[in-house]
């Protein structure tokens, strides 16, 4: 098994390349973006030594077919996907931040709240809330796009509008295409036994007009509790059984890694690799419903290279 964790391509009408923690992004001829989800992994803004096999098929292929079940809701920049690891898409002008939709109080918003925070980038949270609770509608909680290295921070919308990060009419439409995304990602993962607990889109434009952008509803930008048993599990304050990249965070953890300066990342044996790249097959069956296919790694590299050449031309 092997695993891309480095690119270096030069497609036709090929003008840069961005290297980012996880992906490659190819701009062709200012027009096209052909984004290669490689093998690499991070946690805590740190990318792990060694990639993970299949890893980039998997996130591809899922937000690949995540972006075809929303096209009635927002226009996205997905025009196709000429190998399982690429998606081609028109090129977008981003806004510089991440629109962060929650529907439960978990992860770090309820590690704030624990602390004593009732407000999170401008929202009013209720008292008396547990870890893990529905909240009564699902909130937005938007962050700043970090520069490599850097940590996301929480940015109010009356922020994102003071520092004209976006119009008041445009925060108005990532707001309702936000909402309506969720809203549907929740649909389809209740369908699967699933609970969408959180995730994050990012939105540009395009000759003017907003679309969707990057992946979405992957388990790299999304969380999942199982919906057998979490009613249960609430009640008795036990951990949710959950579906997302939390369980590579959980293993660094208890070997002493969060990222803090000075730490050193445990040792990526083989086994822990191998284990890892099956938990995503997991994630991928049960997000999708549909039985994980693994191409042939044989030589990554050069089949991205053809495959997309091929598309271009």
């Amino acid at each position: 098994m092997k695993a891309l964790t480095k690119t270096d391509f030069n497609f036709p009408e090929q003008k840069s390349v961005y290297h980012g923690k996880v992906r490659d992004v190819y701009n062709i001829n200012g027009e096209k973006l052909v984004m290669v989800a490689t093998d690499r992994i991070s946690a805590f803004d740190v990318v792990l030594p060694k990639g993970i096999p299949f890893k980039g098929q998997m996130l591809n292929q899922i937000a690949a077919k995540f972006l075809d079940a929303t096209t009635d809701i927002c226009p996205n920049w997905k025009m196709a996907t000429p190998d399982p690891m690429v998606t081609v898409g028109v090129m977008c002008e981003g806004f510089p931040i991440e629109m962060i939709v929650r529907g439960y109080l978990c992860g770090s918003a309820w590690r704030a709240y624990k602390s004593g925070v009732r407000e999170i980038c401008g929202v009013k949270l209720p008292e008396g809330m547990k870890e893990n609770q529905k909240f009564p509608e699902p909130i937005i909680t938007p962050t700043t796009k970090a520069e490599i290295g850097e940590h996301d921070a929480d940015i109010s919308k009356e922020e994102i509008l003071a520092k004209g990060l976006a119009t008041p009419e445009e925060y108005a439409i990532l707001e309702k295409y936000t909402l309506a995304l969720f809203k549907r990602g929740t649909e389809i993962a209740a369908a699967r036994g699933l609970i969408l607990v959180d995730t994050k889109y990012e939105f540009g434009k395009h000759n003017g007009k907003i679309y969707l952008m990057d992946e979405i509803h992957t388990p790299d930008s999304s969380r999942y509790f199982y919906s057998e048993g979490y009613e249960e599990r609430f009640v008795k304050g036990e951990a949710q059984k959950q579906l997302s990249k939390e369980f590579v965070r959980e293993w660094l953890m208890d070997n002493g890694f969060q990222g803090k300066a000075g730490q050193e990342v445990p040792e990526m044996t083989d086994e822990i690799v191998a284990s890892i790249s099956e938990r995503y097959i997991e994630l991928y069956e049960h997000i999708t419903g549909e039985k994980f296919v693994k191409e042939d790694t044989g030589n990554i590299a050069e089949r991205i290279e053809k495959n997309v050449t091929e598309y271009l031309r």
